[in-house]
């Protein structure tokens, strides 16, 4: 891991501003989603990506009921039934 040397505090309801410099770098805009993930006594930041539910497949994604999946699952589970 790299050390920004940037520092933030948090406040009073718990919120921390991610500095305009990284946002910029990761293309994170207003209203982007972050996942939260934890390692020890870290916390770690990343960008959300939508991927299959199945696979985890990032690419060429459909919507079906309010999940995405690829199009390698769609034809596995047309195949199964």
């Amino acid at each position: 891991m790299k050390n920004t040397g940037i520092l933030r505090n948090i406040d009073d309801m718990g919120r921390i501003v991610i500095p305009k410099e990284l946002r910029r770098q990761f293309d994170m805009g207003e209203n982007t989603e972050v996942e939260i993930y934890t390692n020890d006594n870290t916390i770690v930041l990343k960008r959300h990506e939508p991927n299959c539910v199945f696979c985890g497949n990032e690419r060429d994604l459909v919507p079906y009921k309010g999940k995405l999946l690829c199009p390698e699952c769609i034809a596995d589970l047309k195949n199964s039934l």
